[in-house]
């Protein structure tokens, strides 16, 4: 039997994908590219937007196209998400679809029927869905998913109602992720979730046993944690007990709330040796105005105090971002305050999103929507300035030893490089030499 699946949107889905993929894999399916013909498709969902509903509908009938006798698996934030709009097309093809909740149940649901599993995700009490990636795509870097769901009800944005509320997996199942990816020698990992800054998790009292005892039984599988924690772990704590992991070398945030930068947490974090100075800190608006109505919970003075209190623990660390522009009322003037904001910040990198109206939001029946081509004009104009700034900060580190951490080799106008990426994720390209190899991490000298 022939799988192929595929993937849309965020990194905790690609995350998931594999994870699937891997129960695939398990159950004696041979994997093959999406576009060939396989027994059994699976298409992971998004819905962070309207053109993601949109391709997510075309992956699931282009499935459909391939193979009209294969078994189409889809599931994820689309269908979750229309499944309880009531606004699932009928004849979208599907013999199964799967919500948020259900997608380590791949394998019993493709043997019992071809049924139709998708509960309501924000009903009830959800527990985190133990789901570890054992296939990850990257040579040298392996994400780690440690949280789903989000409580935040930006009111832009759909995800909360396509998760679910927070739940956090356990440090004892992060930590033998942590040490099985350490052994195949990865050697940096990258923490992932939807709403990663809340993660909490309150351990069981456990009996103290010698560090090595505890490395044997992670690795074994058997779900004991590094040191004995006797009240609840957040985030930092996470991040300090996944640093004492042997072999991996560096602990990278996907992203992070302002919020989240206290200053104790971050004189933690600078505590942590392995972690990378690279922070994508959420800003979405530079304008108290416009955060306000997106219900995002802390104010622009709140956001640079929180830049600030990285830049006095960490040696010039790459901060980065998420705007969006023409959010429902955003004036003239509104886009100004954001404008200038950000070019005060100075970001390492500048993620810019056009508004895309959300049904089931309440941005979507708020008034004063902004034209589209307003929208692309802002647009323009944010992402010329965070061109400007990424050149800039890469500028700054010329003449700078960098610590790389090499991927793969590639052929740049004739010559032959090899390219990596450093701990503030500026990309490096390095002459060609075969003393080099992927999975090094070597100091580099940039000019």
């Amino acid at each position: 039997m022939k799988a192929a699946l595929h993937n849309l949107g965020c990194k905790v889905n690609a995350y998931e994908t594999e994870a699937m993929e891997q129960m695939l894999i398990d159950d004696g399916y041979e994997i093959v590219p999406f576009d060939e013909m396989a027994d059994v498709y699976v298409i992971n969902t998004c819905s962070v937007t309207h053109i993601a509903d949109r391709k997510s509908r075309q992956m699931i009938r282009r499935a459909r196209e391939l193979n009209p006798d294969a078994v189409v698996v889809a599931c994820g934030c689309y269908v979750q998400t229309a499944h309880d709009a009531g606004t699932l097309p009928e004849d979208l093809g599907c013999d199964i679809i799967i919500g948020n909740d259900k997608k380590h149940e791949l394998i019993e649901l493709l043997k019992t029927g071809y049924v139709q599993e998708i509960s309501d995700i924000n009903e009830g009490v959800h527990e985190y869905e133990e789901m570890a990636s054992f296939t990850p795509h990257e040579h040298t870097r392996a994400f780690i998913k440690v949280q789903d769901g989000c409580n935040q009800f930006c009111s832009y944005c759909i995800i909360p109602y396509a998760r679910g509320r927070v739940r956090s997996r356990s440090l004892d199942s992060v930590l033998a992720e942590a040490h099985r990816l350490a052994a195949e020698g990865f050697k940096e990992i990258v923490i992932t979730g939807i709403h990663v800054g809340s993660y909490s998790y309150s351990p069981a009292a456990r009996d103290h046993v010698s560090t090595e005892d505890r490395k044997n039984d992670l690795l074994r599988g058997h779900m004991t944690h590094s040191q004995p924690h006797s009240e609840d772990i957040d985030l930092i704590d996470l991040l300090e007990d996944i640093a004492e992991v042997d072999g991996i070398e560096r602990i990278r945030l996907s992203s992070i709330e302002p919020r989240t930068i206290t200053e104790e947490n971050a004189k933690r974090l600078a505590a942590i040796e392995k972690l990378c100075p690279h922070f994508h800190l959420s800003l979405q608006s530079g304008c108290d105005e416009t955060l306000k109505r997106m219900n995002r919970k802390y104010t622009t003075e709140e956001y640079r105090r929180a830049v600030e209190l990285l830049r006095d623990y960490f040696d010039d660390p790459a901060i980065t971002t998420d705007v969006i522009v023409g959010f429902p009322g955003e004036t003239d003037e509104e886009f100004e305050k954001s404008y200038d904001f950000v070019k005060s910040i100075g970001f390492y990198e500048l993620h810019v999103f056009k508004y895309s109206k959300r049904s089931g939001t309440r941005a979507a029946k708020m008034p004063d929507q902004v034209s589209a081509q307003n929208k692309q004009k802002r647009s323009d104009a944010l992402i010329a300035l965070g061109d400007k700034m990424s050149e800039a900060y890469r500028s700054a580190h010329s003449g700078r030893t960098l610590s790389v951490l090499i991927e793969e080799s590639v052929t740049l106008d004739g010559a032959d490089y090899w390219t990596g990426f450093s701990k503030e994720y500026i990309r490096v390209n390095i002459p060609y030499t075969d003393t080099i190899h992927a999975g090094d991490i070597i100091d580099y000298s940039i000019v």
